[in-house]
């Protein structure tokens, strides 16, 4: 759900080496020729960071930190040469840092939900959620349409043939409650006929 990013800008012999082991890496990594091209997707909203890190040259970074770019995604190598080991656990350590920063408040309507300690605030209340229950809200929040019991089944408990239907239903059901009991709002969730929705 969380993409794990790494935009390489103006380092091509760095984006051809990690994209030889592209393979293993446990980032998707991205290549752009130069820090105004990126500015531009950017400023028009053509690429999504959500949990990323920009990897650059020391001398790019004030000039990207102007153009309105979270700064806590920059990363330049300043002491070159660099193992490629040592340059891939870095870009890891800050890819956790900056998931973390990014987990701890995403906004779903008028909620605020910290993935690392499962809450959901609105104000001043707060609730706490289990994982599954957070997984519920994520996958809904992610879909344009309502989403039937069998979708949820195979995608948020990953199906089992022993799992009846019933079972997720009554998970929904006891979240919706919670909700409404909490916060009051019987829509943040909605019922539908076909299934359900976070529209």
């Amino acid at each position: 759900m969380i993409r794990q990013n790494v935009h390489i800008i103006d380092l091509n012999v760095i984006y051809n080496v990690l994209e030889e082991i592209n393979s293993i890496l446990p980032f998707q990594i991205f290549n752009h020729n130069n820090l105004d091209n990126f500015l531009n997707l950017f400023n028009s909203n053509k690429i999504d960071l959500g949990s990323s890190i920009i990897l650059l040259k020391p001398g790019d970074i004030k000039f990207i930190e102007n153009n309105k770019v979270d700064k806590r995604m920059l990363f330049s190598i300043d002491n070159v040469p660099i193992e490629l080991t040592k340059l891939i656990e870095k870009i890891n350590i800050r890819l956790i840092k900056q998931k973390y920063n990014y987990q701890s408040k995403i906004d779903i309507k008028n909620y605020i939900i910290n993935l690392n300690s499962r809450i959901i605030t609105q104000g001043s209340k707060t609730l706490k959620l289990t994982e599954k229950e957070i997984n519920i809200i994520l996958f809904l929040n992610d879909k344009d349409q309502p989403q039937s019991i069998n979708t949820l089944q195979n995608q948020v408990w990953r199906y089992s043939s022993e799992l009846e239907t019933h079972t997720v239903e009554t998970h929904v059901y006891r979240l919706r409650k919670k909700i409404k009991d909490t916060f009051n709002d019987d829509k943040f969730i909605l019922s539908h006929d076909n299934g359900y929705s976070i529209l």
